[in-house]
Order: structure tokens, then sequence, then C-alpha cells
């Protein structure tokens, strides 16, 4: 599957991999500051933004479509970045094709299966009237997800008019399980420089998972940043931005 693809700049590729329920625009800003010193490839994931919608998704396939995606646009090496879901997504592209992946920035999510979760969001989603004003659909996903921030975030899927989600809900909820789910190949490595970046007040990258990090990513460090959430990249923009361009620094 070749996936929606927007690119800026010049230089070494840097590929962006959203988390659930984005989609590669959000890293707009980011995107453009990188664009000074990076071909930054920023992608909308299967069953988001403007990518094919599938019947369903797991982290080997969108590993697959990511290395498919790369080879359309004549790249055979990147840098890549992936947050939350795209991070794991990412981990695994780094995992069964190596060579490819050159430094791989994780941004808040570890190489774990989590509890499962968002199966109540994703219901309350796919029941939203279609046609509903934004009003009612915010009502309608409270009781399963309570924070605005986030049911804002989550409504910025819906189309403009109202009459549905641009993604791929039916896709996504077949696959609810596969996305809080982790299951690398038996023997997997990957040597080359990565970094762990995680959010001051998430809890998503704990203590206890370094060393399955480690078994995975020999050569990982580990960073915080102040005053961020699990929405690293949006909650301390610039914070992020300054490790980004430290990190990946050509």
């Amino acid at each position: 599957m070749i996936l929606n693809a927007v690119e800026a700049g010049e230089g070494r590729p840097l590929v962006l991999l959203h988390g659930l329920f984005g989609q590669g625009r959000n890293f707009g800003a980011l995107q453009r500051r990188l664009a000074g010193r990076h071909r930054v490839i920023s992608l909308d994931m299967p069953n988001h933004g403007a990518s094919p919608h599938a019947p369903r998704m797991d982290y080997r396939s969108m590993a697959g479509d990511v290395a498919e995606t790369l080879a359309a646009h004549g790249i055979s090496g990147a840098d890549v970045m992936g947050h939350s879901m795209g991070g794991k997504a990412a981990m695994m592209l780094a995992l069964t094709a190596p060579l490819l992946v050159g430094r791989l920035l994780v941004s808040d999510i570890a190489p774990v299966t989590y509890p499962p979760r968002y199966h109540d969001l994703v219901d309350a989603m796919r029941a939203v009237p279609a046609g509903a004003p934004r009003a009612v659909a915010d009502a309608a996903l409270a009781p399963a997800e309570p924070d605005p921030a986030t049911r804002a975030f989550i409504l910025s899927n819906r189309l403009p008019d109202g009459s549905g989600w641009r993604i791929g809900l039916d896709g996504i909820a077949a696959s609810i399980d596969a996305i809080t789910d982790w299951a690398p190949p038996e023997g997997a490595r990957f040597d080359a420089p990565t970094l762990f970046v995680s959010g001051e007040h998430s809890r998503y990258v704990r203590e206890e998972n370094r060393p399955a990090i480690r078994t995975l990513f020999p050569s990982a460090r580990f960073l915080t940043i102040k005053g961020a959430g699990h929405w690293v990249h949006a909650d301390q923009p610039e914070a992020f931005a300054a490790v980004m361009e430290g990190f990946f620094r050509v």
C-alpha cells in the first residue's frame, strides 16, 4: 500500500510517522522547521489522513507500507521519527528493514504490549450520527474521552461537512488490539543510534520498559522533555524540535 506523503526541503530523508487518530499534517510546523536541513517526508498512516483504508492494520503491515512508500519515492535510506502508534511502526521498520533506517527517534511509546483501550472511544465515534453538528459529536464522545483537547484532536478527523469520518474507522476498530499489541521478529535488533523521547507527565515509557528496549535497541538513549505529556511534539514544540535537530544533525 502506497501511503499519502507530504514532502518539504532537501537533504537526507527524514520520515515522520504520526500516532493513532493523527495525520501527517499534525507535524506541519515541525516539518517546515526541519526542511532547512532535511528532505522531510510526513506520511499518513493506513486508515488515516488521505491514505488508503485497509480492513486491518498491524505493525508488520504498517512497516511494510512505509518501506513501500519510501521505495516509490526513490528513497533507499532515511532517518525516522515516530510518535505513539507511529513510533511502534518506526521500531518495526527498523527491526525488519534495518538497512533502510539510519537514526531512529521514538516519541513516547515503548516496544511493549499495552492494556486494551480505545474500544469504547472507537464505538462512540462510529455511533456519531452522520451530519451531527460538532457540539453533538463532541458530547457523544465525552463519556469515552473526558479530555476536551483530546476530543478536539479526534474530531479533526471528521469530514468538513460533518457527514462522517475521513479515517477508516472500520479498519481501525478491527485493529485496536493489534495497535496496543507488540510482537517483534524473533531475534531482531537494531544497532544504529536510537533515541527514546518521553513526556515528563506521560507514563507510556517506564523505567521497567528499559530492559525490553535495550534488548531490541542496544544503542538506545533516553530523554525526557519537561512540561510535556504524551503528545510531546504538541505540548513542547520548541523543545521537541530542538531535540530532533540535535539528534538528526547532518
